[in-house]
């Protein structure tokens, strides 16, 4: 499982394409799935501009799992992975946008980066509980994973980065410009059917 889970985080921005290359070619949009999958994607892009906006651009990091901060505060008072949940709601967005072999396709893709991510996840709180020990468990005990809680977690005895919106928007640059690009290949093929 450590193995999956070091190959997984590797590649987590590529594994996404197999899908989108899927959506584009049977596309089935329309004007509602259109603004419904959009307001889901933008949503889940302000957890991940909110969650980068404290996390920093540790979160583009590529070949290992790191960290110079145990961040507890923004988004991840909330939820352990909120870039995580952003991801999944960014890509079931554009799911519902392209409406591609819906609801199948849509459905694949929400178990298979479900999984992907519950694997990565295990990595990374493998890493955090060896750096952060007793701190990490308490965070964890009162946090959930991927929903949600409505009041946020405080722990005044844990270093937290400052919220940081230019570093948040430099570091999210990449998943802008694919979640516009892509947006606006549906709404492209859309118009031209």
């Amino acid at each position: 499982m450590k193995k999956l889970s070091r190959i997984l985080f590797k590649y987590r921005s590529y594994t996404p394409i197999p899908f989108v290359i899927i959506m584009l070619i049977f596309h089935n949009a329309s004007l509602t799935s259109i603004l419904t999958g959009l307001v889901i994607a933008l949503i889940g892009e302000g957890f991940r501009f909110w969650g980068v906006s404290y996390a920093g651009s540790e979160t583009r990091r590529t070949n290992e799992v790191g960290g110079s901060y145990l961040v507890i505060s923004g988004p991840f008072a909330h939820l352990r992975n909120p870039l995580y949940l952003g991801n999944i709601l960014i890509y079931t967005g554009i799911g519902i946008m392209s409406m591609a072999l819906f609801p199948f396709l849509q459905i694949v893709a929400f178990l298979f980066f479900y999984f992907q991510y519950r694997v990565i996840i295990i990595g990374e709180e493998e890493y955090l509980h060896k750096t952060y020990g007793k701190q990490f468990e308490e965070f964890k005990q009162n946090v959930p994973r991927l929903i949600p809680r409505i009041t946020p977690y405080k722990a005044e005895n844990v270093k937290q980065p400052p919220l940081d919106l230019k570093a948040g928007l430099r570091s999210e640059r990449r998943t802008l410009q694919a979640l516009t690009i892509i947006s606006f290949l549906i709404v492209i093929i859309f118009i031209a059917k």
